[in-house]
Parts: structure tokens; C-alpha cells; sequence
């Protein structure tokens, strides 16, 4: 089974170099607990390494030697300008880490659709003048817009899908068409020969909404915080919450919980592997 690198390379080194190809993960995340900086990490590393070969190995480490790369990847965003993710990027990460994604990440911004009929002005969410990928019966259904764009540049990607937070708040956006959209993604998902990456942050919407959002993706990662509140420094942790063709490797190496934290130079990494 051919996979994709996460960028992580100790994760990657666990679960045999990376994630198989096609599939829908979702970044399940408490605030700031990593799941975006997870995604940022992904990106550049997955783009330093196809631009420069020789560094691939020791950017992914040894077991992704035969894993494959993305042939591009794209950013979506509903809420949050480019410009405000790459100042993100530019604060927290390395030159090399902005430089690559700000050179190389398509970005698409439906911030102006998101915002459309609600107290935000529209000056405040760009241009007029932006290319829409709604169609005029579609009444700018967002949804509507995001699929067909995806659509348009699935294959061979790795998309980055910020957020569904945004799309389960927004109340002009029936949450049960969000749950639809992810399904057929998940399904499409397997002809693009990609990966798709879906951020949501915990316990904004209902439970039962997250058990539904949960069903809908092939793979699971949960990012929480430590609950010692005795402990002087907070710690991170990586949880596989689900991942069928990943849990026979993580069951092999007995590994319960990743410890990470998040580096200016590496990104988000892992520290240590707490086994059961």
C-alpha cells in the first residue's frame, strides 16, 4: 500500500512511512494543543522534500524512503485571510519552513462567501473581485463552492481543509450537509491518490455532531493537552484515535500515547512514545 508521509518522522516510522493514499484525516484538536502546527510541519517538510530530493530521508526519516509525495498541496481557508496564516507561519516556524509554504502552498480563501449576509463588512473579507466556484443557482452555498474547487485540484494533493469549525458554527450551513460533503469526500478521496487533512477544534459543536464528523473520515488524530494540573510545564500529546489499516503497526510497538511538542526549526515533533 502505497502512503504519504505526515511529516512527523518518528509517527512516520511507527506506522510504516506515513498514511495510505486516499485518505480523509481529521486533525481533532483541544486549542493549541497542535493540530495546526501539525499541518504547517506537514506542508513544508512534504515540500522541502520533493523540492529537494536528497533531503528526504533525513526530513521523513528512513521509513519513508518509498513513500510517495504529494504532487502539490492546497490550503483552504474559510475564515482566516492567507495573508494572516503566512504572518502565523512567518512568527513561529524557521525561514526555510515559511519560505516553503509561502512559495509553494496554493492557498484558497472562501472568506468572502463565509462572511456574506452577516454583520461582517464585506471590505472586511476581500475583494470583490475574486474568482467564485459557485454557481448562480447556487444561492453562494458555500459547500456548493468548496466542492467544486476541490474537485478542480484533488488530484495528487494534499488539502488542508481550515476549518470545520468554521463550517459547524456558521448557521446559514446545515451541519448534517458538512457530515454529507466529508462522506463523499472519503469516497472520491481514493481516486485522487492524496490526502486530505480536516481541522476541527473540540468540544465547540455537540457530541454527537463530533461522533458523526468522527464516522466520516478514514483516520482520526487527537491532539489534547496534559491533565496534570500539578505539573510546572504543560505537555502535548498525539493521540491515533482511529485508523484501521495503522493500529495493527501501533498495537505491534505497544505505543499508547506520542509526546510532542512544537519546534521553530522541526515543527511539530515527537519527544517521546509511551507505551502500554
Amino acid at each position: 500500500m502505497k502512503r504519504i508521509p505526515t511529516g512527523v518522522s518518528d509517527l512516520d516510522g511507527i506506522i510504516k512511512g506515513g498514511v495510505p493514499v486516499g485518505s480523509t484525516v481529521l486533525l481533532f484538536g483541544e486549542l493549541g494543543a497542535g493540530n495546526i502546527d501539525f499541518a504547517y510541519t506537514s506542508a513544508a517538510k512534504l515540500i522541502i522534500s520533493k523540492l529537494q530530493p536528497e533531503r528526504k530521508e533525513s526530513l521523513l526519516g528512513y521509513a519513508c524512503r518509498e513513500s510517495v509525495l504529494p504532487e502539490k498541496v492546497v490550503y483552504i481557508t474559510f475564515s482566516r485571510s492567507k495573508d494572516d496564516i503566512l504572518r502565523e507561519i512567518e512568527n513561529a516556524f524557521s525561514e526555510e519552513f515559511y519560505n516553503s509554504i509561502s512559495e509553494n502552498v496554493i492557498f484558497k480563501d472562501f472568506s468572502q462567501d463565509y462572511f456574506r449576509g452577516t454583520v461582517v463588512p464585506a471590505r472586511w473579507s476581500g475583494e470583490s473581485d475574486v474568482p467564485s466556484f459557485l454557481s448562480k443557482s447556487s444561492e453562494r452555498n458555500i459547500l456548493e463552492g468548496f466542492v467544486n474547487y476541490v474537485d478542480s485540484v484533488g488530484e495528487g494533493a494534499m488539502i488542508i481543509v481550515d476549518s470545520l469549525t468554521d463550517l459547524l458554527i456558521n448557521e446559514s450551513i446545515n451541519p448534517n450537509d458538512v457530515v454529507m460533503t466529508m462522506k463523499g469526500l472519503q469516497r472520491v478521496s481514493k481516486k485522487w491518490n492524496g490526502v486530505v487533512y480536516f481541522l476541527l477544534t473540540k468540544d465547540v459543536v455537540e457530541r454527537s455532531l463530533e461522533h458523526m464528523i468522527v464516522d466520516s473520515v478514514d483516520g482520526v488524530f487527537s491532539f489534547t493537552w496534559s491533565k496534570q494540573e500539578r505539573s510546572s510545564r504543560r505537555q502535548r500529546y498525539l493521540y491515533v484515535e482511529k485508523f484501521t489499516s495503522l493500529f495493527p503497526h501501533l498495537g505491534d510497538s505497544k505505543i499508547a500515547r506520542f509526546v510532542t511538542m512544537v519546534t521553530v526549526d522541526g515543527g511539530y515533533i515527537v519527544i517521546n512514545m509511551e507505551r502500554i
